[in-house]
């Protein structure tokens, strides 16, 4: 456990959801609640890439520290890449923040090691905060594999790393059979999955640098349990799908924070 727990982070996972019209509130919302916390609280969201200019200028127009995020990005710079939108394209919008290895990316995209691996490195070398997904499935749980397949995840998909990068690197573990089900991992069994990531990063690092990492919960945190959540001494934040599109619940999720960390 770090000797001082990590300013929290909620972020908000759009994914492919809202219009122009109820993006716009969305992003309005989240400005007005996250000022409420800004000195305690860091508030990220992730909306589709084609909402994000629209939402960068409703943050600056706002003056708000809310974090703006991407989904997804190329590992390209440009080029004949159809379809794709390079990090520098992200920056030139606003974007400071990149998911990298959503288990949706992983296992429905079918995005493998390789193409992580280079994601990251791509995201980090261009000063951006990645924001690194892992987490296991159902099958993997029941049969003993929760940590392993967390330690290989990590294991590759920081591989070409730098110590001085992990400041920008925060990871997000999401079990992949709790996401959108409903169904939440235990306190004790988030903490506890948490707990052995914080150690895997010492190891690859250092205990220093592992226990300034940021790691969030990314499986069906809600209003009604966040605040149990996030009192764990390993759980630093979390990644919301469908309650951060809802602002009155998202700001549940978010005050819980502020007060697991006053």
């Amino acid at each position: 456990m770090p000797a001082n727990k990590p300013r929290p982070i909620i972020g908000g996972n759009w994914k492919m959801n809202t219009d122009r019209t109820s993006g716009l509130a969305l992003a309005q919302g989240t400005a007005r609640l996250a000022k409420a916390v800004e000195q305690t609280v860091d508030v990220a969201i992730f909306p589709p890439a084609v909402y994000l200019p629209l939402i960068s200028q409703v943050l600056c127009d706002a003056s708000s520290k809310v974090i703006l995020g991407a989904q997804n990005c190329y590992i390209g710079e440009k080029g004949a890449f159809t379809g794709e939108v390079s990090v520098s394209m992200l920056k030139d919008v606003g974007v400071s923040a990149v998911l990298v290895g959503h288990s949706e990316r992983r296992h429905l995209l079918h995005e493998g090691d390789d193409l992580l691996t280079a994601k990251v490195d791509t995201v980090l070398g261009a000063g951006l905060t990645c924001v690194l997904c892992i987490g296991e499935k159902l099958e993997q749980r029941e049969t003993g594999q929760t940590d392993r397949v967390n330690e290989l995840q990590l294991e590759r998909g920081l591989k070409h790393t730098s110590i001085d990068q992990l400041a920008r690197v925060i990871i997000a573990y999401e079990p992949v059979w709790a996401i959108g089900t409903g169904k939440t991992a235990s306190n004790e069994d988030a903490e506890a999955a948490q707990a052995h990531i914080r150690t895997v990063l010492a190891a690859m690092f250092s205990t220093d640098a592992a226990a300034a990492v940021r790691i969030m919960y990314g499986g069906s945190m809600n209003a009604a349990n966040a605040t149990a959540l996030l009192a764990q001494p390993n759980v630093n934040g979390g990644l919301i799908g469908g309650a951060s599109l809802k602002i009155d619940e998202f700001g549940a999720i978010v005050t819980s924070a502020a007060h697991a960390h006053a």
